[in-house]
């Protein structure tokens, strides 16, 4: 039985990792930025930056990429 068959585990795992979110999203607040674009220096945008490269990443990965390497499923037969 692994680590992460247990789901206590992953929910402690889950734990750590909304934590980590908000910590980080919070020195937000603590640091200045060197801002180059007057958005830059916004609360959270580097957050918000980061979640939406992810979301495209994603959607490009799943509706353009996909389609474009994926096999029939008796391709090797």
């Amino acid at each position: 039985m692994g680590v992460f068959d247990n789901p206590r585990n992953v929910q402690r795992l889950l734990y750590i990792f909304y934590t980590c979110v908000i910590l980080l999203f919070a020195t937000d607040l603590i640091y200045h930025k060197h801002a180059i674009f007057p958005w830059e220096d916004r609360f959270g945008f580097y957050s918000l930056y980061g979640f939406v490269a992810c979301v495209i990443l994603v959607l490009v990965a799943k509706y353009i990429l996909r389609p474009l390497v994926m096999r029939k499923e008796n391709h090797y037969d």
